[in-house]
């Protein structure tokens, strides 16, 4: 799958019953990696008796894949080599011709498909490395390690192996024989794939049960983003709508629990994200959550009526706005419409439907500290669900990696070569940065917080200000080190706005910010352990048991709970009293107690498909019976 599919391989000379081990190192066991399944599946029924995967994860001690990939005995390892996986394959090819000197190793992937002479001349180990797509590479050297004659006694000899060996195209190898060791051939580059002819890689849901399954519709962007690999491929290449629709009924069919299409800019060709997204809807399984990466910018008007339409969680979106000095957006060859992307975002924000991830990157050219505070405020601004705080990785083949020292972007020497510093920002001013971003992923993207944080906000003149005063807080404290708890992680919000004043909270501030971590809290989980916080229940111990006492013969507003009794109903849901009505927004604007306690019912069998919330009902009180999620 494009560059998925570049590896590195290591010889032992053909024989028959040889075995090819596909070898993928994930970043996470819910991750799953396209390019070896892709490979086995090009590579034909044929061959696929040869064809073995291996997978671990970057949280493998090295001597245990060491040892794996040694009791696993292969004839041929194939490396699928990434940013995230590099520095532990780099540790295995040092070790690797220790304990199997007769399995020397192939590389590749987009870590190592754009220096291989280099990585060639680097590890002496290395038998080749295949450059760009590797379907069609791979299916020719399976042949070369697994075909011929039964015993492949033609590989084993010098001229037979080295000629056919030259004759597969994309590939950069060790010329074999005494005194050859170093010199390094590279055969003409390979035409690009026909995405279409490609076989279907998921033929067995098994091996992915509890995982992510990636999904590609096309190859290749229109745009030219500096930063991005995908710009070197400039042509975007379709597959056939027809088969795209079968390949996707196959996921709807087995109830797959989320597929992340790879396309680069799924809604560049219009016709063909139509199709996809109409597909979808009208075959709608009720379950399965289907991930695209877009351009906002280019969202036409009957795009946005369609996903509209879509059941919620249906369709999560990833938009990659970056920046929004339009200084930057120029020269790393970005164009957008700013001002659209607000537009649509709010659109799509609207329906209530999708959940939205917009991305930003610090350390882009021309975009200082307050660039950067200011592209953080306009993205937060926009409310997406997730807002991921991202750093420049200088990734090697890339226009931005030639650029790197005009820029004066340092970078670290290894993966994933993340920025430093540039011409325009210090090293503190990204270290800045990187805790803002730490406060951004437990308080905003965790969805824990949706009620407490915009009652926090309104404290602080802007978003960036209120992260970076929440940073220092938890640097002084010692917490960035700590990793504190989920519930210690309320407490320390709490603690934090102890220092803060909530405009129009008089003289009820504490009490409003406990109330607002109780629903939060509850809103998500029917905690067994009260939290200190929490308001004390036993003045209403009794007007709560009534209320299900009730429930149970009436069904006013737990219909889904036939069958159980007052007691039951109680353990199974959550009442909660309030003096505020927190969980409105309006209450921000006047902060206001309510005449008499609120009794709130919060009903985790119903949940709100976007953000997983509780339905909650307020079941007493001036806003008697309203249901909210």
């Amino acid at each position: 799958m494009g560059n998925f599919g570049a590896i590195v391989m290591i010889e032992k000379g053909a024989k028959s019953g040889m075995k090819i081990l596909l070898t993928a190192i994930n970043a996470r066991y819910i991750h799953s990696n396209p390019a070896v399944y892709s490979l086995r599946a090009c590579a034909g029924e044929k061959y696929r008796p040869n064809l073995e995967i291996a997978e671990y994860t970057i949280n493998y001690r090295g001597e245990e894949i060491l040892a794996d990939l040694y009791r696993k005995s292969p004839d041929v390892i194939a490396f699928s080599c990434y940013i995230w996986n590099w520095s532990i394959i780099e540790g295995l090819l040092a070790e690797l011709p220790k304990i199997m000197p007769c399995v020397p190793v192939w590389l590749g992937g987009p870590e190592v498909s754009y220096h291989p002479e280099e990585l060639l001349f680097k590890y002496p180990a290395v038998t080749g490395v295949m450059i760009g797509e590797g379907e069609e590479t791979f299916r020719e050297l399976t042949e070369y390690y697994c075909g011929g004659t039964a015993s492949g006694e033609e590989n084993r000899t010098a001229g037979g192996g080295e000629e056919r060996l030259h004759a597969i195209r994309g590939i950069a190898y060790r010329r074999s024989g005494p005194g050859r060791e170093d010199e390094i051939c590279r055969t003409p580059e390979r035409e690009l794939t026909d995405l279409s002819a490609l076989p279907f890689l998921y033929d067995d849901p098994g091996p992915f049960e509890n995982k992510i399954i990636y999904y590609e519709s096309s190859r290749g962007c229109p745009f030219r983003c500096s930063y991005c690999l995908s710009s070197i491929d400039k042509k975007v290449r379709l597959r056939d709508i027809d088969t795209v629709k079968k390949e996707l009924q196959f996921f709807l069919d087995h109830k797959i629990n989320q597929v992340k299409f790879t396309d680069r800019t799924f809604n560049c060709d219009h016709g063909h994200a139509k199709e996809i997204w109409r597909y979808l809807a009208e075959h709608d399984n009720g379950v399965t959550n289907f991930h695209f990466e877009i351009a906002a910018d280019i969202l036409t008007e009957e795009e946005l009526n369609i996903l509209a339409g879509l059941r919620p969680g249906l369709v999560q979106l990833e938009i990659g706005v970056q920046t929004v000095n339009e200084e930057t957006l120029r020269e790393i060859r970005r164009p957008s419409d700013i001002d659209k992307i607000r537009r649509v975002v709010g659109r799509i924000g609207e329906a209530h439907n999708i959940h939205v991830h917009l991305d930003l990157i610090a350390g882009l050219p021309y975009e200082d500290y307050e660039s950067f505070v200011h592209s953080f405020n306009s993205v937060f601004e926009m409310r997406p669900q997730q807002l991921q705080l991202g750093f420049l990785k200088v990734l090697k083949g890339s226009y931005l990696s030639e650029k790197a020292a005009d820029y004066g972007i340092r970078y670290t020497d290894a993966p994933p070569y993340e920025v430093l510093s540039t011409n325009w920002l210090s090293y503190e001013e990204l270290l800045t940065f990187k805790q803002v971003e730490s406060m951004v992923e437990i308080y905003y993207n965790s969805g824990q917080f949706t009620c407490t944080l915009p009652l926090v906000r309104t404290a602080f003149p802007d978003a960036f200000t209120m992260f970076l005063q929440l940073a220092d807080f938890y640097r002084e404290k010692g917490y960035l080190l700590t990793s504190p708890s989920r519930v210690d992680r309320y407490l320390a919000l709490l603690d934090f706005a102890g220092n803060i004043k909530l405009p129009d909270a008089s003289s009820g501030q504490e009490e409003i910010l406990r109330q607002a971590l109780t629903f939060d809290l509850y809103l998500r989980e029917n905690m067994k352990s009260r939290p200190a916080f929490a308001k004390d229940l036993m003045p209403y111990k009794q007007r709560i048991r009534d209320y299900y006492r009730k429930e149970a013969e009436i069904r006013h507003d737990l219909q889904d709970y036939a069958g159980y009794d007052g007691r039951q109903l109680a353990k199974m849901t959550h009442m909660e009293v309030f003096d505020y009505p927190v969980w409105e927004p309006d209450f921000r604007k006047h902060m206001k107690k309510s005449d008499e306690p609120l009794m709130v019912l919060f009903d985790y069998g119903t949940r709100n498909a976007l953000t997983y919330e509780a339905r909650h009902v307020v079941v007493s009180g001036e806003k008697e019976r309203i249901s909210y999620g």
